[in-house]
């Protein structure tokens, strides 16, 4: 390249001086004689000075620069990753200018050559060794590849160099290791990085929570209380205390939080937060006091109001829980998706099926967008708009096959409750036919044949879902059920929801299902006690006609007519209701 470029150069100076040396020729005096054939003599090249030889050659190392550089970016582009850090590296070894090395970093890192970046960045670090960019780098390499034996000195060095930033830093060090698994590994070294600044609450925390997530909580325990003599109206120190309090005893984290509350009554985070601790522990009452007092102080946080409403929920005031939920609607929140769904419920449940509508269709995209859509076609369909509802199902968006799948199985479930078992059946067994292993479709498909009364075709899909599902408890029973229900192989089916039984001892629908066949075989006071321990469970239409049956066989037949109609009241469409109440409680 030198001897192409020192070429050019003499051949431009070799012209232009010919060019002049012709220019400047005296003009010949006039002969007789034919003119002699001029000679031309041409000059000896010009040699170039030292400083014209530095400049070219400096020219020369920036053009290959450039060019260099042009190189690796555009490898970059098209993803030729192994080239561009290869042109990247070269450069940075030839030039050592700290950008350069800086790039090379980063593209070494991008291209998950940690080697290369962590030799390059110490390169840079013996070029430049004040500059905080190649030090915070060399941390994140380090820290990447878990050679975490090397971290502390230069975290240490790089926390003093900030003095104005020092709190935030030190609170921000847990999170530069959130990725790395030895969690006891980050411990050590944090409470190493930590010793100099242990004056400041920030570096007690920071190693509270790192022996916290190495599961150090006595540690834990130790250094967070000495962050809270240090900072005592800290809430972040409040709830770390309160977490690892928590891991030993729910009880004392309440205790704790309670005893700060009222020495700070303005904490409103630690308020809410204890609330929110007294409804896992299920003191709704004391739970209550909190948010009302919160309530009382921040009408418009919405932090304060959801919660209110669920509570309300959950304790059957619903009148206060609409309230809450309406004036939700009114703030300033990014998705109202959740207080229009509860809405939607409350709607459902006063027999306000067209606000239910409404509140449902407001519903976004989330966890609770199927759910209103289903509950949207439930209330079309028990206003005679089948079709409408079905068609609002298959319209509906699905982000994923699960949720597909959840539309069709409601979509049957439509025509099921509409009488039309076969439609239903023959809706979800097309879709066996192309996945004729997914065990919902097998189950729900086995259900519908009983309702046509092909019994073969739900022993031979129930027995194949527990042959792939072994552990499925509600195979066990609904094919036990079939039997005891036909009064049919009563010993196999009663073994069958033992079975099912035993893979899932609370399940009000296996419970009812062992009363029945006990029944069957005539045990009543076996079966009675199965019964009502299911319609303690969940007061179900076919429990408690299952229930109201039991009794009457019992002779206890004032009990029986109570119990079917007060569930007639409120099922009066339920078949296995209506059936009972009109063998026994007329």
């Amino acid at each position: 390249m030198k001897y192409v470029r020192r070429t050019l150069g003499f051949a431009t100076l070799a012209l232009f001086v010919g060019v002049n040396a012709v220019a400047a020729e005296p003009k010949a005096p006039v002969r007789k004689r034919a003119p002699a054939q001029r000679q031309v003599e041409t000059p000896a090249p010009v040699p170039l000075t030292p400083a014209e030889i530095a400049a070219s050659e400096e020219a020369e190392e920036a053009a290959q620069v450039v060019y260099q550089v042009l190189l690796a970016e555009i490898a970059l582009q098209r993803g030729d990753l192994d080239l561009a850090t290869k042109a990247y590296s070269s450069l940075a070894l030839r030039t050592r200018d700290p950008k350069i090395l800086e790039r090379t970093v980063e593209v070494a890192g991008y291209a998950r050559r940690f080697d290369l970046a962590l030799e390059t960045t110490r390169l840079w670090l013996d070029v430049e060794p004040s500059s905080k960019r190649a030090q915070q780098l060399l941390v994140s390499i380090l820290v990447m590849t878990n050679q975490l034996d090397e971290v502390a000195p230069i975290l240490v060095k790089l926390l003093e160099a900030d003095k104005p930033a020092l709190a935030d830093n030190l609170l921000g060090l847990n999170r530069m290791f959130a990725r790395t698994p030895d969690r006891l590994a980050v411990y050590r070294l944090i409470d190493k990085v930590c010793q100099p600044f242990f004056g400041l609450a920030e570096a007690h925390y920071a190693v509270a929570t790192a022996a916290a997530s190495a599961g150090l909580t006595e540690r834990g325990l130790s250094e967070v209380r000495r962050a809270l003599d240090l900072r005592p109206d800290w809430d972040a120190a409040v709830f770390l205390q309160a977490q690892l309090l928590s891991r030993d005893s729910p009880g004392q984290a309440i205790a704790f939080l309670e005893d700060y509350v009222e020495r700070h009554p303005e904490a409103r985070e630690v308020r809410l937060h204890l609330a929110r601790a007294l409804i896992g522990e299920k003191r709704y009452a004391d739970a209550k006091r909190h948010f009302d007092r919160l309530l009382k102080d921040y009408p418009d946080s919405a932090d304060v109001v959801y919660p209110v409403a669920i509570l309300a929920l959950q304790q059957g005031d619903v009148a206060l829980a609409e309230a809450q939920l309406r004036r939700l609607l009114t703030l300033d929140v990014p998705n109202k998706s959740v207080a229009y769904y509860y809405l939607g419920q409350i709607a459902e449940d006063k027999k306000r099926p067209d606000e239910a509508l409404s509140f449902y269709s407001q519903v976004g995209e989330g966890e609770r967008y199927i759910p209103s859509q289903l509950r949207r076609a439930h209330i079309l369909a028990g206003q005679g708009k089948l079709d409408q509802a079905r068609a609002l199902l298959r319209e509906t968006k699905a982000s994923s096959q699960d949720e597909s799948l959840q539309l069709s199985i409601a979509e049957a479930g439509l025509l099921r409750e509409a009488k039309q078992p076969q439609a239903a059946f023959d809706l979800l067994d097309g879709l066996l036919t192309a996945d004729p292993e997914q065990p919902d479709l097998l189950y729900e498909t086995a259900l519908l044949a009983e309702k046509i009364n092909r019994l073969d075709v739900l022993e031979t899909r129930l027995r194949k879902l527990i042959e792939l599902k072994p552990d499925s408890a509600q195979a066990y029973n609904a094919l036990g059920y079939s039997y005891a229900d036909r009064n049919m192989r009563l010993p196999e089916a009663r073994q069958l929801i033992e079975k099912a039984l035993e893979l899932s001892p609370d399940d009000h629908f296996i419970l009812d299902s062992m009363g029945w066949v006990l029944f069957r075989q005539g045990d009543l006071p076996a079966a009675l006690d199965y019964l009502q321990r299911a319609y303690k469970q969940n007061e179900d239409p076919d429990v408690a006609a299952h229930l109201g049956e039991v009794l009457w066989a019992m002779g206890r037949k004032d009990e029986a007519r109570q119990t079917l109609r007060g569930s007639m009241q409120k099922y009066p469409n339920n078949d296995a209701l209506n059936e009972a109440v009109r063998k026994f409680g007329q």
